[in-house]
């Protein structure tokens, strides 16, 4: 995977790659007795010609409050809405892949989660059986709205 950008929530860039951030963190979490979950999201904002991007990777500790890294994109690719969302899932799908062995090995739970409503009347719908089939193919748990928060709380507030 190409060297991408992550930061913290307070701004602070990552000097590592993610790969490395994410194996230091299951290691620390676990020595603390944490148990963990994991869910990957991206979110994306047309401003003008510019469609912006944002992953992150939220790491939820069981009872005790969670933290998330954010990677922001921008395209000048004009798309659609259906190809927006699809974009969206193949972003996360992406990160997901390449930190799956890692919440393998350490036994974390992970979801993907896209910012796709159910309800038909809603436009980002018309990705709904894509974006789940391309999830669910990979072979990772797929979450829509409502229960998608990563990519519809979460990565929609780190959009810039």
């Amino acid at each position: 995977m190409q060297q991408q950008h992550w930061r913290k929530l307070d701004g602070t860039k990552l000097t590592r790659p993610i790969e490395d951030e994410v194996e230091a963190v299951l290691i620390q979490e676990k020595e603390m007795g944490h148990e963990l979950k994991v869910c990957i999201g991206t979110d994306s904002q047309v401003k003008g010609k510019e469609t912006e991007f944002a992953t992150v990777i939220v790491f939820i500790r069981q009872g005790k409050g969670g933290f998330m890294y954010i990677h922001n994109e921008t395209s000048l690719q004009k798309m659609t809405v259906k190809q927006r969302m699809l974009t969206e899932v193949a972003k996360s799908i992406e990160i997901a892949y390449a930190l799956c062995c890692l919440f393998t090995v350490y036994n974390v739970d992970m979801e993907v989660h896209a910012d796709i409503n159910t309800n038909p009347n809603f436009k980002s719908n018309d990705a709904l059986k894509e974006a789940m089939g391309y999830i669910m193919g990979m072979g990772f748990v797929f979450k829509a709205k409502p229960h998608a928060f990563a990519s519809s709380c979460c990565a929609d507030k780190a959009v810039q």
